[in-house]
């Protein structure tokens, strides 16, 4: 039988988004700063080449060029002040998570709470600007190289150096500010509006492809039907859960005593989520950032590495598979499901598994679960990441239709409305609460009317 809260959740209309004012505000808020983001990505790093520019992004799209444009919102394309994009910021937090497991004063700072997350927090913005700044020199000095300058020197680096970092800078202070006072996940929604908007343009683009002969219909018939394939099975894997019974022993609340009740720790068979998709992305995209614009002049260390790393060679998808299943793993052990805290919180709440001792034995048993529950996630997200993948490279695709950018918009966009729903739960509860409040008062006044009154 299905809760009370249950229930609520399944008559929550949406024309309550109407009522609930704090969501609205935060819904846009949200958009503002995703415009801003957007227009951002128009405006071009001074110094640039526009047409020789616009001409190597023609030639380098089918490649790697391709991937970093999507990653980027096109504004690597362009050239524009967030052609840098969220990466530096994400590989900086992915280097930082590693630290903390392996630096005892790192690790004994994120079990401080609130004041150590801050401090992990400035170090990942110091290892941002660190990062970024490699990558806007290394970016300039090969924008250089492929003669896509107007007037290069060290004025231009110095420019193209100081707008990318501030780029990049600016938006992981969107993300942040989105984050805490928008809806859905800052950071994740950047790369989801960027992959969106450049999909109309890719659609163009293959659709022409298929009416000038290039591509034939059956490819055209079956892309489709494989991005419709694999949108119904990321939704599906996303809500899946595996259940763990917990049961509350009874217990005496004032003068009254509760009945032993049952109730149930959901394991999502993906915990991590979009996460590990993203941090395999940011690393493999990582080395080929500042190569992508040298051109001929790419060294040969460089080469080799382009050359077994490119998109759909089998080191890259080995590579690929290997990091997303590595991620998930650290990801969901390190951040969305720790075994020891939630054992420690079902014991501090008198909660057990059946046939479990509380303590140090549920934790073992959750790991256990989560292990085996894992397997099957990390299995479902190389696989979503990787067959569509080799299917573009065969036939020559636009990495919009790839798993990766699938699996990003789908688990955003399942994530930002499940948001959107817990706020209008919440303005449907504050409701309820109010309502029982006033009608306690009206009340008791009514009662004081009718007794008799003092003389």
């Amino acid at each position: 039988m299905a809760s009370a809260a249950e229930q609520m959740a399944a008559n929550t209309s949406w024309g309550a988004l109407a009522k609930a004012t704090d969501l609205r505000q935060r819904i846009f808020f949200t958009l503002g700063l995703l415009i801003v983001y957007r227009l951002g990505t128009w405006i071009p790093v001074p110094g640039i080449d526009g047409i020789a520019l616009r001409e190597f992004m023609e030639g380098a799209a089918a490649g790697i060029g391709g991937m970093l444009t999507m990653f980027t919102g096109g504004a690597l394309g362009r050239m524009g002040i967030f052609a840098l994009g969220i990466m530096p910021y994400i590989t900086a937090s992915i280097l930082i998570q590693l630290l903390t497991t392996m630096v005892p004063a790192l690790e004994q700072l994120k079990k401080e709470g609130e004041q150590g997350r801050k401090k992990i927090n400035q170090y990942t913005r110091y290892g941002t600007v660190v990062l970024a700044t490699f990558q806007a020199y290394g970016l300039a000095v090969s924008l250089e190289t492929g003669d896509l300058v107007t007037d290069p020197g060290w004025y231009f680096r110095a420019s193209c150096v100081i707008t990318l970092v501030g780029g990049t800078m600016f938006l992981m202070w969107l993300g942040e500010q989105i984050t805490a006072r928008g809806i859905g996940n800052g950071i994740s929604l950047i790369i989801f509006v960027g992959i969106v908007a450049e999909i109309p343009g890719a659609l163009i683009q293959f659709f022409e492809s298929g009416r000038s002969g290039a591509i034939g219909p059956g490819v055209i018939i079956g892309v489709i039907l494989m991005v419709v394939a694999v949108i119904m099975f990321v939704v599906f894997m996303e809500r899946a859960l595996r259940k763990i019974t917990i049961q509350y022993p009874r217990r005496q609340v004032g003068m009254r005593m509760t009945e032993a009740q049952n109730s149930h720790l959901p394991v999502k068979v993906n915990p991590a989520g979009v996460i590990p998709a993203i941090f395999a992305s940011s690393l493999l995209l990582l080395p080929v950032t500042i190569s992508t614009f040298s051109g001929a002049d790419t060294g040969p260390i460089m080469s080799t590495i382009l050359a077994y790393f490119g998109p759909g060679q089998p080191l890259y998808l080995l590579f690929f598979a290997a990091m997303i299943v590595f991620f998930a793993y650290f990801y969901t052990f390190n951040v969305s499901f720790k075994p020891d805290e939630v054992a420690d919180n079902l014991k501090n709440q008198n909660g057990f598994v059946p046939g479990i001792r509380p303590g140090k034995k549920t934790a073992e048993y959750l790991e256990y679960v989560v292990n085996r529950v894992l397997v099957l996630g990390a299995a479902y997200l190389a696989a979503v990441c990787l067959m569509p993948e080799v299917l573009r490279n065969q036939f020559a695709i636009p990495f919009y239709f790839g798993g990766t950018s699938v699996l990003i918009v789908v688990s955003v966009t399942m994530d930002t409305i499940q948001q959107v729903h817990s706020h209008l739960l919440a303005h449907q509860y504050e409701g309820l609460i109010q309502k029982s409040q006033l009608r306690g008062r009206g009340g008791k006044s009514r009662a004081k009317k009718k007794g008799p009154a003092r003389r």
